[in-house]
């Protein structure tokens, strides 16, 4: 503490959640003052953890009161600096992993009330307990919370038969800049009341107030699932193998990951013992799951088999007479379809530990995405780098990392020139440069640079109308 202004704060703070809960020693707040890229770090007055949304908006009243900048933190997952204080400003951390009830689920309308502190893989726990999914999904399901899921509106594997974060949300509980309460935890699927706060809160990476809680969709848990690594001859061709698996099974794709042979190659270098699906060498490699919930689909056939799965065999058969699949591995056991999930899983961490990258999240239209890639693979090489691509195919989300091409040092590559490239063919193709992840800090340049004026002016009004004293995660999501 640096001054005694400093020191009545955190006072004032113990009152509200307990001296315990607030945390200012420099080796207590560490691990709340950086990223999980360790791009960003920062400090902060202190951190405080509070067990309600009474105490959330105690917290959040008495800084704005003061000035001081509040920063919600959930998992400490994000890649963009979202959850880390800006350097040079008074902050304090608003941790809300204490915050982690699931209140109440309701099997009738098949919804939850979840706490923002809630990690994802207890509420997908909570859900299969009742023979329900709740079908968000990804890597970090382990660890990440709901808050941040909705902060950031997270998508993952699943988007492409269920959608993001927002549309999985029937309402929300918040703490708006001033310390006022909205509770919207209806679960109302129609309000036409006026404004939707809801949908003003998710997606705003903690800078219009903070979620506490919200009303989740779960779903019937599927009976049947039919899991598989495909060859296709081009990023064109899959889209025709997408949409005739959806055709023929009524929208049952869950997943529709692509999987490229650099990506692949660098997964099975770095962790050796994760097994290539294929044995014959594939450019173009897509995993794909199908599910129902749906009794005759699940039913065992005269050879042993599930409906499902024989059904999708005997169409990826079709399509390789048609030359539409090239090679195919079909999933026949859990532990087989468990491999190719962690294979998929593994990526971030074996690009990060094979050297030196530059992530990049886009999206593009799905008829634009074959042709981002046939555009900008060659031009990355022309520059020496190697792009270590996997994508959620289904839903046109690219997750395009920049690396070394072999052979060449990372240190004098144009990687600054490489992200213009990238963005000029975004625009051409009408894509955006942030697909899942948020804006954070790490992307406010290009935010500026490439979102539309008209938005960015309507988005600072919002800002300004909400959050006057500009102490709600400032520095984040809206160039100043």
């Amino acid at each position: 503490m640096n001054s005694d202004t400093d020191l009545r704060l955190i006072q004032s703070l113990r009152k509200i959640v307990g001296d315990k809960n607030v945390l200012v020693r420099t080796e207590d707040v560490a691990g709340y003052v950086v990223d999980w890229t360790s791009q960003f770090k920062s400090q902060a007055l202190a951190v405080v953890r509070p067990v309600s949304t009474k105490e959330v908006s105690g917290i959040v009243k008495l800084c704005a009161e003061q000035g001081i900048a509040v920063v919600p933190q959930g998992g400490r997952t994000g890649l963009c600096g979202g959850g880390v204080p800006i350097l040079d400003q008074p902050s304090v951390v608003v941790s809300l992993t204490r915050m982690n009830a699931v209140r109440s689920i309701d099997l009738g309308s098949r919804t939850v009330v979840a706490e923002a502190g809630v990690v994802l893989g207890s509420l997908h726990e909570a859900a299969s307990a009742n023979d329900l999914v709740f079908p968000l999904f990804f890597g970090a399901r382990g660890s990440c919370t709901l808050g941040g899921n909705l902060s950031t509106n997270a998508g993952g594997s699943n988007v492409v038969r269920y959608g993001t974060t927002r549309e999985l949300c029937l309402g929300i509980e918040a703490v708006l800049p001033d310390g006022s309460i909205v509770n919207g935890l209806t679960g109302l699927r129609k309000d036409n009341t006026g404004y939707d706060l809801k949908d003003l809160l998710i997606g705003a990476e903690g800078t219009l107030g903070i979620i506490t809680a919200a009303v989740f969709k779960f779903f019937p848990a599927p009976t049947s699932r039919a899991t598989a690594f495909l060859s296709v001859p081009s990023l064109s061709a899959a889209l025709q193998v997408l949409n005739r698996l959806q055709d023929h099974t009524g929208n049952g794709v869950e997943a529709y990951e692509y999987m490229p042979k650099p990506a692949v190659d660098v997964i099975c270098k770095v962790f050796p013992e994760i097994r290539r699906p294929l044995d014959d060498p594939f450019e173009t490699g897509i995993l794909v799951e199908l599910a129902s919930s749906r009794p005759h689909d699940s039913e065992q056939m005269e050879d042993g088999s599930v409906r499902l799965q024989s059904e999708v065999i005997e169409l990826l058969g079709d399509m390789m007479e048609q030359d539409l699949v090239l090679d195919a591995m079909i999933a026949q056991s859990d532990q087989q379809r468990a491999d190719l999930w962690r294979m998929r899983e593994s990526i971030l961490e074996a690009i990060t530990k094979n050297g030196p990258v530059y992530h990049l999240d886009l999206s593009l239209p799905l008829q634009n995405v074959a042709a981002f890639v046939e555009k900008m693979d060659p031009e990355m090489a022309r520059m020496g780098i190697q792009p270590l691509t996997v994508g959620h195919l289904g839903d046109g989300n690219l997750h395009y990392a920049l690396a070394a091409a072999e052979g060449r040092d990372w240190d004098n590559l144009q990687i600054e020139a490489a992200k213009e490239a990238v963005f000029d063919c975004l625009l051409e193709l009408n894509g955006s440069f942030s697909a899942e992840h948020g804006i954070g800090q790490s992307k406010l340049q290009v935010m500026s640079a490439m979102k539309e004026p008209s938005q960015l002016v309507a988005m600072r009004a919002i800002k300004s109308a909400l959050d006057p004293k500009n102490t709600m995660n400032p520095g984040k999501l809206i160039p100043s």
